[in-house]
């Protein structure tokens, strides 16, 4: 029987306390799974200055990191994970983490992040040391704890308390590699000579995650696609050689959904409850989500946007479509927010026609909810996508993805293709090319299928029926935790 494991898992972001996207999400999910599977896991996190006092708990040592010829001194605390019994490590420094956001303040993204970052990795290493708890493995999450491997490789790979510990990357989404001006590398505390060698080093910047990637035992990435997209010059962000170098090692793991959140059967933040075998409640969903956004008929298919107004989101496709779309017989809610020269199309379009598109601008839980419930379908037409989670929660909720073949949208929505013989697999529609007429003809094939009653029934039962919970997923990450002290231990 296989033994249980320690494990560290750290990240710059965790539902409820900080949360800028799916990484806190995952961060939220995926340990609690594990602690169901019989590990010992344990949180660790910056503490912001965002954590309510009550939820800091105690300060159980101090810790430092040494850096421009001085010891940054900071503490560690102990508390848990809101409403979990799983041990949370906060570690804190009140000028680097008692600012106004996670990374930045507004647009402004702070000039300091490698050296706040940095010092959060290795401060936390100090402080596992003092308190004795040595995990057998550090869950690192992108670029931001991807000094935690590059201290160990090159600062304390001789200290037996070490040892026996191994590294996992997850990298959530390549786009973000923790670079910056070389002239702050001395206050990270990582040796100047990593630089100089090309470990760290990219086009002249610091580059942590690519340190990272060269020195944790295993790397994964959020879908099995997107780990093979980004060893391609085209997803691959500058890395794609380094990424290709580590083929054996690189792996991909779809996220999961916490159905107790997102689960048509139990949501109370939606308007009636139903099931993939009682589907009613979802005709009252959708009018109540017409009531919301003021949409006035019924009777015309609804497609929902719930997103990033964002390049890498593919919103410009749909802006760009606008026009040839609202000649349809449909209706567009959109909830979201982002690039403020979309935001301006997207409410030039709504002020043209208020009755077949609806925005709200900003982030809403209750109208997130709500347009997963009560929408026909889905659009998330990604440039890429390492996972994604939108086209899960809709696929559950038997919401039709209407996604572009990229990344975890690839491996999540099987394809249907009218005309073919239906070979009972699909759950959603899908496009290649990146145009505003491939998301144009998508759409007219989800209203051709809109049409056929009988087939859309079977496609919502089919696509409430996938299972992608944590628990799934949680079994492929232990599976690759050992593979992780596998290779530490006959490196």
């Amino acid at each position: 029987m296989n033994k249980s494991l320690r494990i560290l898992f750290v990240a710059s972001e965790l539902t409820p306390l900080m949360s800028t996207g799916g990484l806190a999400e995952v961060a939220a999910a995926l340990p609690p799974a594990l602690q169901h599977a019989g590990h010992d896991v344990r949180i660790a996190l910056p503490c912001y200055r965002q954590i309510p006092q009550e939820a800091r708990g105690v300060v159980i040592t101090a810790c430092e990191a040494s850096a421009d010829g001085y010891a940054r001194r900071g503490a560690l605390r102990r508390t848990v994970v809101p409403d979990t019994s799983i041990p949370l490590y906060l570690v804190e420094h009140e000028d680097f983490f008692g600012r106004d956001g996670a990374y930045g303040s507004g647009s402004y993204e702070y000039t300091d992040n490698g050296e706040r970052f940095s010092f959060f990795c290795r401060a936390l290493l100090d402080a596992l040391e003092k308190i004795d708890w040595q995990p057998d493995i550090i869950h690192c999450n992108d670029w931001q704890t991807a000094a935690l491997p590059i201290f160990l490789k090159t600062q304390l790979q001789a200290r037996p308390f070490w040892q026996r510990t191994a590294c996992l990357l997850t990298i959530h989404n390549l786009a973000f590699q923790g670079r910056f001006n070389p002239v702050h590398m001395p206050g990270t505390g990582l040796d100047m000579a990593l630089f100089h060698s090309g470990l760290l080093e990219y086009e002249g910047d610091v580059n942590l995650l690519k340190g990272a990637i060269i020195l944790s035992d295993q790397i994964n990435t959020v879908s099995p696609r997107y780990a093979q997209e980004i060893q391609t010059l085209e997803y691959g962000a500058g890395l794609h050689e380094i990424l290709a170098s580590r083929h054996d090692d690189l792996h991909g793991i779809l996220n999961g959904v916490d159905y107790s959140v997102w689960h048509p059967s139990r949501d109370p933040l939606i308007a009636a409850p139903y099931t993939q075998d009682n589907p009613e409640g979802k005709k009252l969903c959708k009018q109540a989500l017409q009531d919301t956004f003021l949409l006035p008929r019924s009777n015309v298919p609804l497609f929902g946007i719930v997103s990033r107004l964002h390049w890498q989101k593919g919103i410009d496709l749909i802006v760009d479509a606008l026009e040839q779309l609202v000649q349809q017989d449909l209706q567009i809610a959109i909830l979201g927010s982002g690039d403020g020269a979309l935001e301006a199309r997207i409410n030039d379009a709504v002020r043209r026609h208020p009755d077949k598109i609806a925005v709200f601008l900003g982030f809403d839980a209750s109208r997130a909810h709500a347009i997963q419930a009560g929408s026909d379908f889905l659009l998330m037409p990604s440039r890429y996508e390492p996972c994604g989670l939108s086209q899960l929660y809709a696929l559950a909720y038997g919401t039709i993805p209407i996604v572009r073949r990229t990344g975890g949208l690839a491996d999540t929505v099987n394809p249907w293709r009218p005309g073919m013989p239906d070979t009972g697999e699909a759950t959603g529609i899908s496009f290649v090319p990146l145009t505003p007429q491939a998301l144009y003809r998508s759409v007219k094939k989800a209203l051709v299928l809109y049409q056929d009653g009988a087939s859309l029934r079977q496609m919502r039962q089919r696509a409430m029926a996938m299972d992608y919970s944590w628990e799934r997923s949680c079994k492929d990450y232990i599976s690759l935790y050992r593979r992780c002290l596998e290779k530490k231990q006959y490196s």
